[in-house]
């Protein structure tokens, strides 16, 4: 059996006002690659301060080393002892993710789901059969094995929703770590600031060291409040954002597990799904005389 994506959100026409036979392994469509907003958006703060740097003086004059090491090192440290290593390593490797991740389109899963149910409605031993093609989706692949294998709805439901819980407690910890780190960012650089402030005061005496502390105490500033809020602080609210787009789709894979589970009809299907979908997600996948007057897929 051949995976197609879909290309449409229209709803198919078969006989007696159904949906056409298609594909039970097709329909979720996979969105982006690199995220071009997150990327763009850092991209360009940073140009607006690079331009501001480049067009009042020299770009050098604002690299100072002792004060990297303060910022980045301190914000690091603290923020490694109010969480964890493992913690601190995975709230990066998700950061690093959220840039690069390619999701599935809800409207798209949520198709997918009915075109499952259809198919296990029509011949149970199809959920098998397109196990193979599933593999690439671990959640899915997992929630239709459980229900091939002919486990009990209620455990369907207690395991996957447990598993969703789980991941969307753990990306919402990355995302915790990085709030932190935004925190403590311009709190490093502050502390920096005083740092230079003590070393040009004790200096009076030695005009050639108050250049160096004086740049020590300004550019620790600096680079904190760019660490905090231009770096991490983006980086956490993308982390979350991930985090509620991973759980609906999850979400959806299990409200379509414990129905085909439960032998339910797929237009009740429908509107379980229908309910757990935005407003601007929401599909028709059914034809239906009654709702011939309103925008299909919306």
């Amino acid at each position: 059996m051949s995976v197609t994506r879909d290309t449409s959100d229209q709803p198919r026409r078969g006989g007696r006002g159904g949906p056409s036979a298609t594909s039970p392994s097709r329909g979720a469509r996979l969105r982006g690659g690199v995220d071009a907003a997150t990327l763009v958006g850092l991209a360009a703060a940073t140009g607006v301060i690079l331009v501001a740097i480049a067009a009042g003086g020299s770009l050098r004059a604002f690299l100072d080393p002792p004060s990297l090491i303060i910022v980045v090192g301190g914000t690091l440290a603290v923020t490694t002892a109010s969480f964890s290593l493992g913690d601190v390593a995975r709230a990066w490797r998700d950061a690093g993710a959220v840039l690069v991740q390619r999701t599935n389109d809800p409207r798209g899963v949520a198709r997918q789901v009915l075109l499952l149910a259809e198919a296990a409605r029509r011949a149970p031993e199809t959920l098998r059969n397109v196990l193979p093609e599933l593999r690439t989706d671990s959640f899915l692949h997992r929630s239709v094995t459980l229900v091939a294998e002919g486990l009990p709805p209620d455990d369907i439901e207690r395991m996957l929703t447990g598993e969703v819980e789980a991941v969307g407690s753990s990306h919402i910890k990355s995302a915790g770590v990085l709030r932190r780190g935004s925190e403590v960012a311009p709190a490093m650089g502050l502390i920096g600031t005083l740092v230079g402030l003590v070393q040009m005061l004790g200096s009076l005496n030695d005009p050639s060291s108050i250049g160096p502390a004086m740049a020590l105490a300004l550019l620790t500033t600096f680079y904190g409040a760019v660490l905090g809020n231009v770096v991490l602080a983006p980086l956490a609210a993308k982390v979350e954002r991930a985090a509620e787009e991973d759980a609906l789709i999850k979400t959806l894979y299990t409200i379509g597990a414990v129905s085909i589970a439960r032998q339910e009809n797929p237009r009740r299907l429908e509107m379980l799904l229908n309910a757990v979908l935005p407003p601007g997600k929401r599909i028709q996948y059914f034809d239906r005389d009654s709702d011939r007057g309103f925008p299909r897929g919306a």
